[in-house]
């Protein structure tokens, strides 16, 4: 019994109970339970120094993680996540292709759309007369992902 008094360390209990919960954090996304982890890591760090009661080891705890989370969780988000430099402006003209040109790579039919290709990317194509392989067409909308065609 004496290998388990040996075992059951706060300090080392503390280390155990900080890598899983950094490990969790690796399933649990937001970025919040890694500062318990590290919480508990500062308790194991400070019990491996001095002895003190548990309820000091729990108020230790607490402080830790709640203050780490607080002044770091932000700066490391940024890190992480990353920043929007830029939002997309909703006066912005969105049919940026109207008026271009494109190779139609799939025949397009009044019931079912084609394939087009512009700017060497594939576009899904609809027109209301049928367009064969090969011919050059010209955008007159877009619908999300989808072009509309007419022939030239």
């Amino acid at each position: 019994m004496d290998w388990l008094k040996e075992f059951l360390k706060p300090e080392l209990i503390w280390f155990l109970i900080g890598m899983l919960l950094l490990l969790a954090e690796f399933a649990i996304p937001g970025l919040i339970v890694l500062f318990f982890g590290v919480g508990a890591w500062i308790v194991a760090g400070v019990c491996l120094v001095t002895d003190i009661s548990l309820n000091v080891q729990l108020g230790i705890f607490i402080g830790a993680s709640v203050l780490s989370l607080v002044l770091l969780r932000s700066w490391l988000k940024g890190m992480f996540v990353g920043h929007v430099g830029a939002k997309q402006d909703l006066t912005e003209d969105l049919q940026e292709f109207v008026g271009e040109r494109a190779v139609v790579k799939q025949t397009i039919t009044p019931k079912l759309a084609g394939k087009v290709e512009l700017h060497g990317t594939n576009w899904t194509a609809e027109a209301e007369e049928e367009i064969s392989d090969g011919a050059v067409v010209e955008i007159v909308a877009k619908d999300n992902l989808t072009l509309k065609v007419k022939a030239v």
